[in-house]
Protein backbone atom coordinates (compact mmCIF):
# COMPACT_ATOMS: atom_id res chain seq x y z
CA UNK A 1 0.00 0.00 0.00
CA UNK A 2 1.61 3.74 -1.03
CA UNK A 3 2.00 5.71 2.29
CA UNK A 4 -0.15 8.87 2.41
CA UNK A 5 1.01 10.16 6.04
CA UNK A 6 4.37 11.62 6.39
CA UNK A 7 5.86 13.26 9.01
CA UNK A 8 8.57 16.00 8.40
CA UNK A 9 11.01 18.36 8.95
CA UNK A 10 11.21 21.56 6.55
CA UNK A 11 14.09 23.62 7.21
CA UNK A 12 14.93 27.51 6.06
CA UNK A 13 17.41 29.56 6.11
CA UNK A 14 16.15 33.18 4.40
CA UNK A 15 18.02 35.64 3.26
CA UNK A 16 16.74 38.22 5.60
CA UNK A 17 19.76 36.28 7.74
CA UNK A 18 17.17 36.19 10.56
CA UNK A 19 18.07 32.62 11.97
CA UNK A 20 17.07 28.81 11.04
CA UNK A 21 13.22 27.90 10.79
CA UNK A 22 12.07 24.64 11.75
CA UNK A 23 8.56 23.04 11.11
CA UNK A 24 7.74 19.34 12.08
CA UNK A 25 4.69 18.69 9.93
CA UNK A 26 2.59 16.07 9.04
CA UNK A 27 1.17 16.02 5.39
CA UNK A 28 -1.66 13.23 4.53
CA UNK A 29 -3.18 12.48 1.48
CA UNK A 30 -7.25 11.74 1.48
CA UNK A 31 -9.27 11.30 -1.39
CA UNK A 32 -7.06 13.28 -3.62
CA UNK A 33 -6.30 16.20 -1.20
CA UNK A 34 -3.25 17.10 0.72
CA UNK A 35 -3.43 18.33 4.25
CA UNK A 36 -0.72 19.74 6.53
CA UNK A 37 -0.40 20.42 10.27
CA UNK A 38 2.48 22.19 12.03
CA UNK A 39 2.84 20.28 15.04
CA UNK A 40 6.25 21.51 16.54
CA UNK A 41 8.08 24.85 14.88
CA UNK A 42 11.05 27.09 16.08
CA UNK A 43 13.12 29.71 15.27
CA UNK A 44 16.95 29.47 16.01
CA UNK A 45 18.55 32.79 15.63
CA UNK A 46 22.21 33.02 13.96
CA UNK A 47 25.05 34.65 16.16
CA UNK A 48 26.43 37.78 14.97
CA UNK A 49 29.24 35.59 13.73
CA UNK A 50 27.21 33.21 11.86
CA UNK A 51 25.24 36.17 10.42
CA UNK A 52 28.86 37.86 9.24
CA UNK A 53 30.00 34.78 7.71
CA UNK A 54 26.60 34.51 5.78
CA UNK A 55 26.35 38.02 4.37
CA UNK A 56 29.96 38.07 3.63
CA UNK A 57 31.09 34.30 2.00
CA UNK A 58 30.40 34.86 -1.72
CA UNK A 59 33.58 36.88 -1.47
CA UNK A 60 35.64 34.57 0.28
CA UNK A 61 38.02 31.80 -1.65
CA UNK A 62 36.76 28.90 -3.62
CA UNK A 63 38.37 26.69 -0.65
CA UNK A 64 36.88 29.24 2.25
CA UNK A 65 33.41 28.64 0.20
CA UNK A 66 33.35 25.23 0.03
CA UNK A 67 34.77 24.62 3.85
CA UNK A 68 31.82 26.93 4.66
CA UNK A 69 29.44 24.85 3.43
CA UNK A 70 30.15 21.84 4.91
CA UNK A 71 30.60 23.95 8.27
CA UNK A 72 27.15 25.45 7.83
CA UNK A 73 25.93 22.29 6.96
CA UNK A 74 27.24 20.19 10.09
CA UNK A 75 25.41 23.80 12.29
CA UNK A 76 22.41 22.94 10.49
CA UNK A 77 22.38 19.06 11.16
CA UNK A 78 23.63 19.46 14.88
CA UNK A 79 20.59 22.36 15.54
CA UNK A 80 18.05 19.88 13.50
CA UNK A 81 19.27 17.08 16.06
CA UNK A 82 18.94 18.87 18.96
CA UNK A 83 15.49 19.97 17.76
CA UNK A 84 14.69 16.12 17.07
CA UNK A 85 15.58 14.66 20.71
CA UNK A 86 14.38 18.09 23.00
CA UNK A 87 10.70 17.43 21.27
CA UNK A 88 11.25 13.67 21.09
CA UNK A 89 10.06 13.54 17.45
CA UNK A 90 9.71 11.24 14.93
CA UNK A 91 10.74 11.67 11.46
CA UNK A 92 10.59 10.32 8.00
CA UNK A 93 12.77 12.58 6.41
CA UNK A 94 14.10 16.43 6.51
CA UNK A 95 13.89 18.71 3.76
CA UNK A 96 16.49 21.54 3.89
CA UNK A 97 16.20 24.77 1.39
CA UNK A 98 19.67 25.58 2.64
CA UNK A 99 20.99 29.45 2.41
CA UNK A 100 20.98 31.04 -0.93
CA UNK A 101 24.18 32.57 -1.53
CA UNK A 102 24.35 32.80 -5.68
CA UNK A 103 20.95 33.23 -7.61
CA UNK A 104 22.15 33.97 -11.26
CA UNK A 105 19.43 32.28 -13.28
CA UNK A 106 20.16 34.11 -16.42
CA UNK A 107 23.56 32.02 -16.55
CA UNK A 108 21.69 29.32 -15.12
CA UNK A 109 23.69 29.41 -11.71
CA UNK A 110 22.05 29.31 -8.66
CA UNK A 111 23.82 28.06 -5.07
CA UNK A 112 22.50 26.91 -1.62
CA UNK A 113 24.75 26.06 0.78
CA UNK A 114 24.66 23.71 3.55
CA UNK A 115 25.81 20.74 2.90
CA UNK A 116 22.89 17.63 3.20
CA UNK A 117 25.29 15.33 3.80
CA UNK A 118 26.29 16.83 6.93
CA UNK A 119 22.70 17.17 7.95
CA UNK A 120 22.11 13.77 7.02
CA UNK A 121 25.11 12.13 9.01
CA UNK A 122 24.13 15.07 12.17
CA UNK A 123 20.96 13.90 12.60
CA UNK A 124 21.03 10.22 10.52
CA UNK A 125 17.61 10.99 9.14
CA UNK A 126 17.53 10.79 5.01
CA UNK A 127 17.43 14.32 3.63
CA UNK A 128 15.88 16.10 0.79
CA UNK A 129 17.91 18.95 -0.50
CA UNK A 130 18.86 20.84 -3.55
CA UNK A 131 15.79 22.02 -4.93
CA UNK A 132 16.69 24.95 -7.52
CA UNK A 133 19.41 22.53 -9.69
CA UNK A 134 17.33 20.72 -11.91
CA UNK A 135 15.10 23.68 -13.21
CA UNK A 136 17.74 25.80 -14.11
CA UNK A 137 19.18 22.96 -15.84
CA UNK A 138 15.80 22.92 -17.64
CA UNK A 139 15.96 26.21 -18.84
CA UNK A 140 13.87 27.75 -15.73
CA UNK A 141 14.69 30.27 -13.10
CA UNK A 142 15.04 27.70 -10.50
CA UNK A 143 11.79 29.98 -7.90
CA UNK A 144 10.02 30.76 -6.70
CA UNK A 145 9.42 26.85 -5.25
CA UNK A 146 6.80 28.05 -2.69
CA UNK A 147 3.89 28.14 -5.00
CA UNK A 148 3.14 24.07 -5.70
CA UNK A 149 2.65 24.57 -1.91
CA UNK A 150 0.14 27.31 -2.37
CA UNK A 151 -1.73 25.46 -4.99
CA UNK A 152 -2.30 22.35 -3.07
CA UNK A 153 -2.54 23.91 0.55
CA UNK A 154 -3.49 27.12 0.34
CA UNK A 155 -5.94 27.16 -2.79
CA UNK A 156 -8.74 29.04 -0.91
CA UNK A 157 -6.61 32.28 -1.76
CA UNK A 158 -6.57 34.01 -5.00
CA UNK A 159 -2.91 34.84 -4.20
CA UNK A 160 -0.20 34.40 -1.37
CA UNK A 161 2.17 36.53 -0.85
CA UNK A 162 5.40 36.44 1.12
CA UNK A 163 6.96 39.12 2.78
CA UNK A 164 10.80 37.99 3.35
CA UNK A 165 14.22 38.83 2.25
CA UNK A 166 12.15 39.53 -0.86
CA UNK A 167 8.48 39.94 -2.08
CA UNK A 168 7.26 37.03 -3.49
CA UNK A 169 3.79 36.01 -5.01
CA UNK A 170 1.56 33.49 -6.58
CA UNK A 171 -1.94 32.69 -7.62
CA UNK A 172 -3.81 30.61 -11.01
CA UNK A 173 -3.87 32.13 -13.80
CA UNK A 174 -5.87 30.31 -16.94
CA UNK A 175 -5.67 27.17 -15.67
CA UNK A 176 -1.51 27.47 -14.14
CA UNK A 177 -0.01 28.74 -11.32
CA UNK A 178 2.25 31.80 -12.16
CA UNK A 179 5.06 33.33 -9.03
CA UNK A 180 7.47 35.37 -9.45
CA UNK A 181 9.57 37.32 -6.75
CA UNK A 182 8.16 40.89 -6.77
CA UNK A 183 11.01 43.06 -5.35
CA UNK A 184 12.95 43.65 -2.23
CA UNK A 185 11.60 43.38 1.07
CA UNK A 186 12.93 43.12 4.46
CA UNK A 187 16.55 42.50 2.64
CA UNK A 188 16.17 46.35 2.40
CA UNK A 189 13.96 47.67 5.31
CA UNK A 190 16.72 45.38 7.48
CA UNK A 191 19.82 46.93 6.03
CA UNK A 192 18.05 50.70 6.88
CA UNK A 193 17.25 49.60 10.56
CA UNK A 194 20.93 48.42 11.10
CA UNK A 195 22.22 51.48 10.41
CA UNK A 196 20.12 52.67 13.22
CA UNK A 197 21.71 49.82 15.49
CA UNK A 198 18.36 48.25 15.37
CA UNK A 199 18.17 44.65 13.99
CA UNK A 200 14.51 45.49 12.23
CA UNK A 201 12.00 48.44 12.53
CA UNK A 202 9.23 46.69 14.78
CA UNK A 203 5.74 47.31 12.85
CA UNK A 204 7.85 49.75 10.87
CA UNK A 205 6.76 52.51 13.37
CA UNK A 206 9.94 54.14 12.47
CA UNK A 207 10.00 53.67 8.74
CA UNK A 208 6.18 55.41 9.63
CA UNK A 209 7.33 58.81 11.18
CA UNK A 210 9.52 59.23 8.26
CA UNK A 211 9.24 61.43 5.37
CA UNK A 212 8.53 60.67 1.62
CA UNK A 213 11.56 61.00 -0.88
CA UNK A 214 9.24 61.21 -4.27
CA UNK A 215 13.03 61.62 -6.46
CA UNK A 216 14.29 58.32 -4.78
CA UNK A 217 10.40 56.56 -5.21
CA UNK A 218 10.29 57.47 -9.02
CA UNK A 219 13.82 55.91 -8.87
CA UNK A 220 13.07 52.57 -7.67
CA UNK A 221 9.57 52.31 -9.81
CA UNK A 222 11.29 52.74 -13.01
CA UNK A 223 14.19 50.20 -12.20
CA UNK A 224 14.66 47.55 -14.94
CA UNK A 225 13.73 44.71 -13.52
CA UNK A 226 10.22 46.07 -13.06
CA UNK A 227 9.69 46.19 -16.47
CA UNK A 228 10.05 42.33 -17.18
CA UNK A 229 7.28 39.91 -17.51
CA UNK A 230 7.09 36.63 -14.85
CA UNK A 231 8.90 33.93 -14.82
CA UNK A 232 11.27 36.56 -12.99
CA UNK A 233 13.50 36.12 -9.91
CA UNK A 234 15.61 38.10 -7.61
CA UNK A 235 18.93 36.97 -5.55
CA UNK A 236 20.98 39.20 -3.35
CA UNK A 237 23.61 40.01 -5.66
CA UNK A 238 20.96 42.23 -7.90
CA UNK A 239 20.15 44.22 -4.45
CA UNK A 240 23.47 44.51 -3.46
CA UNK A 241 24.30 46.01 -7.30
CA UNK A 242 21.50 48.27 -7.79
CA UNK A 243 19.39 48.78 -4.69
CA UNK A 244 21.89 49.44 -2.07
CA UNK A 245 23.89 51.66 -4.36
CA UNK A 246 20.42 53.76 -5.63
CA UNK A 247 19.30 54.33 -1.57
CA UNK A 248 23.04 55.12 -0.59
CA UNK A 249 22.92 58.12 -2.93
CA UNK A 250 20.08 59.66 -0.40
CA UNK A 251 22.84 59.49 2.21
CA UNK A 252 21.94 63.11 3.15
CA UNK A 253 18.14 61.84 4.50
CA UNK A 254 17.16 60.26 7.05
CA UNK A 255 17.57 56.60 7.39
CA UNK A 256 13.42 56.23 8.08
CA UNK A 257 12.90 58.89 5.70
CA UNK A 258 14.40 55.98 3.47
CA UNK A 259 12.95 53.34 5.17
CA UNK A 260 9.58 55.19 4.81
CA UNK A 261 9.56 55.92 0.88
CA UNK A 262 11.15 52.42 0.43
CA UNK A 263 7.80 51.13 2.18
CA UNK A 264 5.67 52.90 -0.17
CA UNK A 265 7.99 51.08 -3.07
CA UNK A 266 7.06 47.51 -1.88
CA UNK A 267 4.02 48.13 -1.27
CA UNK A 268 3.33 49.85 -5.13
CA UNK A 269 5.02 47.14 -6.36
CA UNK A 270 2.75 44.53 -4.76
CA UNK A 271 -0.48 46.44 -5.36
CA UNK A 272 1.02 46.46 -8.92
CA UNK A 273 1.46 42.60 -9.18
CA UNK A 274 -1.80 42.03 -7.88
CA UNK A 275 -3.97 44.34 -10.13
CA UNK A 276 -2.37 43.02 -13.15
CA UNK A 277 -3.16 39.53 -12.34
CA UNK A 278 -6.63 40.41 -11.65
CA UNK A 279 -7.34 41.59 -14.53
CA UNK A 280 -7.19 38.09 -16.23
CA UNK A 281 -9.78 36.92 -13.03
CA UNK A 282 -13.46 36.22 -13.45
CA UNK A 283 -15.07 39.42 -11.17
CA UNK A 284 -17.57 37.95 -8.46
CA UNK A 285 -16.74 37.33 -4.87
CA UNK A 286 -13.62 38.92 -2.90
CA UNK A 287 -10.14 38.10 -3.63
CA UNK A 288 -8.45 37.15 -0.98
CA UNK A 289 -4.93 37.59 -0.46
CA UNK A 290 -3.03 35.67 2.07
CA UNK A 291 0.46 37.34 3.60
CA UNK A 292 3.36 35.47 5.10
CA UNK A 293 6.65 35.83 5.68
CA UNK A 294 8.35 38.44 8.51
CA UNK A 295 7.02 41.27 6.26
CA UNK A 296 3.53 40.78 7.82
CA UNK A 297 4.54 42.51 11.07
CA UNK A 298 5.68 45.35 9.58
CA UNK A 299 2.19 46.78 10.49
CA UNK A 300 2.82 50.33 8.15
CA UNK A 301 3.70 48.27 4.90
CA UNK A 302 0.29 46.71 5.66
CA UNK A 303 -1.52 49.39 5.96
CA UNK A 304 -0.08 51.01 2.97
CA UNK A 305 -0.95 47.90 0.68
CA UNK A 306 -4.04 48.02 2.29
CA UNK A 307 -4.87 51.53 0.67
CA UNK A 308 -3.87 50.70 -3.03
CA UNK A 309 -6.20 47.07 -2.30
CA UNK A 310 -9.36 48.35 -1.11
CA UNK A 311 -11.21 45.62 -3.29
CA UNK A 312 -8.92 42.74 -2.34
CA UNK A 313 -9.42 41.21 1.35
CA UNK A 314 -5.84 41.00 3.04
CA UNK A 315 -5.47 38.42 5.68
CA UNK A 316 -2.80 37.84 7.96
CA UNK A 317 -2.62 34.12 9.08
CA UNK A 318 -1.79 32.86 12.79
CA UNK A 319 2.34 33.61 14.12
CA UNK A 320 3.04 29.80 12.92
CA UNK A 321 2.24 30.38 9.51
CA UNK A 322 3.38 33.89 9.13
CA UNK A 323 7.14 33.01 10.32
CA UNK A 324 7.35 28.84 9.49
CA UNK A 325 5.21 28.61 6.00
CA UNK A 326 7.98 28.71 4.09
CA UNK A 327 9.92 26.20 6.12
CA UNK A 328 6.47 23.69 5.90
CA UNK A 329 6.42 23.76 2.47
CA UNK A 330 9.96 22.84 1.75
CA UNK A 331 8.97 19.65 3.67
CA UNK A 332 6.19 19.23 1.60
CA UNK A 333 8.29 19.82 -1.17
CA UNK A 334 10.17 17.01 0.32
CA UNK A 335 7.25 14.45 0.55
CA UNK A 336 6.47 15.24 -3.33
CA UNK A 337 10.33 14.56 -4.33
CA UNK A 338 9.98 11.42 -2.03
CA UNK A 339 7.16 9.82 -3.77
CA UNK A 340 8.83 11.38 -7.18
CA UNK A 341 5.69 13.51 -8.04
CA UNK A 342 5.80 17.04 -9.51
CA UNK A 343 7.42 19.91 -7.05
CA UNK A 344 8.37 22.04 -9.92
CA UNK A 345 6.02 24.11 -11.71
CA UNK A 346 7.51 24.83 -15.64
CA UNK A 347 3.83 27.60 -15.48
CA UNK A 348 6.37 29.22 -12.40
CA UNK A 349 9.52 29.21 -13.37
CA UNK A 350 9.87 29.43 -17.39
CA UNK A 351 11.12 25.58 -17.18
CA UNK A 352 11.01 23.26 -20.29
CA UNK A 353 9.21 20.77 -18.49
CA UNK A 354 7.82 20.20 -14.40
CA UNK A 355 10.05 18.64 -12.64
CA UNK A 356 10.53 16.61 -9.40
CA UNK A 357 12.79 17.96 -7.90
CA UNK A 358 16.23 17.57 -4.75
CA UNK A 359 18.56 15.25 -3.92
CA UNK A 360 17.71 12.33 -2.10
CA UNK A 361 20.09 11.46 0.88
CA UNK A 362 19.17 8.35 2.86
CA UNK A 363 21.35 7.48 5.62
Amino acid sequence: MTQNSYKVIGVMSGTSLDGIDLAYCEFKLANGKWNYQILKAETFPYSQDWMAQLASIENKSALEYAKFDVDLGRHLGKTIASFVQKHQLSVDFIGSHGHTIYHQPEIQLTTQIGSGAQIAAQTQIPVVYDFRILDLALGGQGAPLVPIGDQLLFSDYQFCLNLGGIANISTESKGNRIAFDICPCNMVLNYLSQKENLSYDDGGKNAENGKFISTLFEALENLDFYKNNEPKSLGKEWVLETVIPLIEKYKDYAHWDIAHTFTHHIASQIANSVKINQEQKDKGSQEKLLITGGGAYHAFLIRTLGKLLPEVKIEIPSREIIEFKEAMIFGFLATLRWRNEINCLSSVTGASKDSSSGVILKV
